[in-house]
């Protein structure tokens, strides 16, 4: 039977406790099933129990007693494999951001569990040419009406007809199909039918030529494919620049050396529109995955993924994981955004981990932007990251005219619409004209805070620190943990019938603009809007079609959408970014403001941007004018070198949370002395910020209390974090605490 193997498994069980690996014996009729990344069945504990777990490595030796050592039981129903490369990243998540081992491969994994296929039969012609003119001439004589319709079908189909055409289309029950099997006239033939949510898109045999810009750019990545360099590449150009035209290009440099490539985007909302310029270039070869796709799809998407059925596959976050077998590429698109950092565990961020991934395919990382984070401009200038730059717009398209109006301006003269007069006279010059416009607000909801304007008691979350968000349906809702009441004129506090909604959001500028301009038509495009499956296709595909003079909505209205007649983008408040407590706000509203700004004049038609603050003369709004990303970097990154923030120093994060504040409280401190303490007699320690209240000192009925510790060196953070861990989680004093990591957060807690 030969030497031994054994199995290194985690066991399917989310407990502290039991985040280790557990041995177990591969018995011999199961040799050929199990490599790792399998999912296996066990007999676990005292009990021997059944339980499933996780093949993550096979060796010939252990360190324990063969003869105490259990065997596997079989592999799992409806099991699958994860490529090793994947088990790898999964260790990668666990030790950089600090999750269990199973969070990690359950993030890690494919979706391919517990869902049905849905097969397909299919019907073709079995007989030669001259048969099937003979048996027609036969059947007419008879008058064999529904099998000459199916032989026609079959004929004006090419040869092939789908089972229930034939049973809808001709008339003929399935028991004559069978007979007419039997009788050799036709095969029927079933396979697995993928599930496509885009059966609507088709290929188109275009050429597109590439400026000089983007050929320059495509080239250098062309050249290095050719020489078997991989690398991570910022792809760096304005708005319009054409940036999905040399993705394009990289992408068939990829698939033509027989590699796969996986795109992503920040926002479901994108994926329309992005797959269709996709398909159009690459045909039925793509795939598309994000959490709005239903369990069959994105299972489907999975195995065509890792049977090289698809070639390329796009989607949001999640969509790095695709189990691709021969992986050539990652491209990520508007790469500064947010929402590639997880706020779950592991909170990884897509970049970090898909220049791990990469790295063991020897692939390639592409991050495109317009507004590049920080961290990244940083590394491109530090020659980490290969620069390639687009300067101009693509086309005879220009940049908008960008102008900013000063609402402290705006309220000495009288004004107290949610516009100003230039964006109201603008608003109107382009109804008259017929143009589309786009309004971008970064706040769902019709008002931002309820309170007493009789005692000013601001109406709270009764579990959360954060002030209640008022809806027109009536209800206040928060935003953080989904509380909602029936709102109420009258004060809890001090009983007098004196509250009110204060603030601004986008379900209240879409009453003010119905109430200043009668008749426009308004799509409104937020979370509450867009909650139901393809909501994001229907709003936009309804405002390409012109079904709507102005689209108004939060940021997912400012990324990477493509409409020739907006001429005019109105920011109604810039400042809603720009003064939070984050040491990226002003990065965030500087991105969010050029990212606003290039949806205009994106055709033949000149476009406007008007941003309306209160601060007209902050570095973060002056360069979003000029156009002018280096404008800014040069201002932020001074300001990081100074406060030692990110990409001057790494971040970790220290969250303790409980129930009860003072425990809280007390547990935090503890944890600072333990640091202090592993620091001492080190040449370079970790700097440590003294702990304190969160942000919102107070989520889900839970106390949240934060420590930051920096250091320029990521390893030292991971090191600290793994010698922290198992302490946080063993010790009698932190019972009852919840303590989560986050490794270079993007958000302040």
């Amino acid at each position: 039977m030969g030497e031994e193997i054994f199995a290194d498994i985690i066991i399917d069980i989310s407990h502290e406790a039991l985040d280790k690996v557990f041995q177990y014996r591969v018995p011999f009729s199961l040799r050929g099933e199990i490599v790792p990344g399998t999912r296996v069945c066990v007999p676990f504990g005292a009990g021997n129990r059944e339980r499933e777990g996780y093949v993550i490595a096979l060796t010939d030796r252990t360190d324990y007693n063969p003869e105490k050592i259990k065997t596997i039981t079989r592999v799992a129903a409806e099991s699958f494999t994860v490529e090793s490369q994947l088990i790898r990243v999964a260790v990668f998540l666990k030790k950089r951001y600090g999750s269990s081992m199973l969070q990690a491969l359950k993030t890690v994994l494919p979706v391919k569990t517990r869902v049905k296929h849905r097969q397909e039969t299919t019907i073709s012609l079995a007989l030669t040419g001259q048969e099937t003119e003979a048996l027609l001439d036969e059947w007419e004589k008879k008058h064999r009406t529904a099998r000459l319709r199916l032989l026609r079908a079959l004929l004006d189909g090419g040869g092939r007809l789908s089972k229930e055409e034939a049973v809808r289309q001709c008339r003929l029950p399935l028991k004559e199909l069978r007979k007419l099997e039997e009788a050799g006239v036709i095969r029927m033939e079933t396979r697995v039918a993928y599930r496509d949510p885009f059966p609507q898109f088709e290929k188109k045999e275009v050429t597109i030529q590439l400026n000089e810009e983007q050929r320059a750019a495509a080239d250098v990545f062309r050249r290095d494919l050719a020489a078997g360099t991989a690398g991570t590449y910022l792809l760096f150009g304005v708005t319009g620049s054409g940036k999905t035209e040399v993705y394009l290009d990289m992408i068939e440099a990829v698939l033509a050396r027989g590699q796969q490539a996986i795109v992503l985007i920040p926002e479901i909302s994108l994926t329309y529109q992005t797959v269709r310029r996709f398909y159009e270039r690459f045909g039925a070869r793509i795939a598309v995955l994000h959490s709005r796709m239903s369990a069959g799809e994105r299972c489907d998407a999975c195995e065509r993924a890792e049977a090289g059925e698809a070639d390329v596959i796009i989607g949001a976050r999640s969509a790095l994981f695709a189990p691709v077998k021969n992986l050539g590429l990652i491209i990520i698109d508007e790469e500064h955004d947010g929402a590639y950092k997880s706020d779950s565990s592991p909170k990884y961020h897509a970049r970090e981990t898909a220049i791990f991934r990469a790295g063991l395919a020897h692939a390639s990382v592409v991050l495109g932007s317009a507004t590049p984070s920080v961290e990244s401009f940083r590394r491109a200038e530090k020659g980490e990251y290969t620069l390639l730059t687009l300067k101009k717009r693509a086309g005879t398209a220009a940049l908008p005219t960008v102008r900013t109006v000063d609402l402290r301006e705006e309220f000495r003269r009288g004004n107290r619409s949610v516009f100003s007069e230039e964006l109201k006279g603008m608003i109107r010059d382009r109804l008259a004209k017929g143009e589309q416009m786009m309004l971008f607000l970064n706040r769902r909801g019709f008002a931002g805070f309820v309170s007493c304007r009789s005692c000013g008691t601001v109406l709270k979350c009764p579990h959360c620190d954060v002030s209640l968000t008022y809806h027109r349906n009536g209800r206040l809702r928060c935003h953080y943990c989904g509380y909602e009441t029936t709102f109420t004129r009258q004060c809890p506090v001090c009983g007098q019938p004196h509250v009110a909604a204060f603030g601004l959001g986008t379900e209240k500028v879409e009453a003010a603009l119905y109430q200043e301009f009668p008749g426009i038509r308004v799509l409104r495009m937020d979370m509450d809007t867009t909650r139901r499956k393809n909501a994001h296709q229907e709003i936009l595909s309804a405002f390409a079609r012109g079904e709507a003079d102005v689209l108004l909505g939060t940021q997912m209205i400012v990324k990477g959408h493509d409409y020739a007649n907006v001429t005019l983008v109105g920011i109604l408040a810039a400042d809603l970014s720009l003064f939070g407590q984050d040491f990226r706000s002003g990065e965030r509203t500087f991105q969010l403001l050029c990212q606003a700004a290039g949806r205009a004049g994106r055709g033949d038609k000149p476009g406007e941007v008007v941003i309306q603050t209160y601060a007209p003369d902050h570095y973060a709004i002056t360069a979003a004018v000029h156009h002018s990303y280096e404008e800014f970097y040069r201002q932020e990154i001074a300001y990081r070198k100074l406060m030692v923030y990110p990409p001057c120093a790494h971040l970790l994060v220290v969250l303790v949370q409980c129930g009860d504040e003072s425990s809280a409280v007390l547990a935090s401190v503890r944890i600072q002395k333990m640091i202090e303490k592993s620091q001492e007699g080190e040449k370079e320690p970790v700097r440590l910020l003294n702990p304190g209240q969160a942000a919102i000192s107070k989520l889900k009925d839970l106390y949240r209390q934060v420590l930051y510790i920096k250091h320029e060196d990521a390893a030292r953070l991971e090191e600290l974090k793994s010698r922290l861990e198992p302490v946080l989680e063993k010790h009698p004093l932190f019972a009852g605490v919840q303590i989560q990591f986050d490794f270079d957060p993007m958000n302040v807690y």
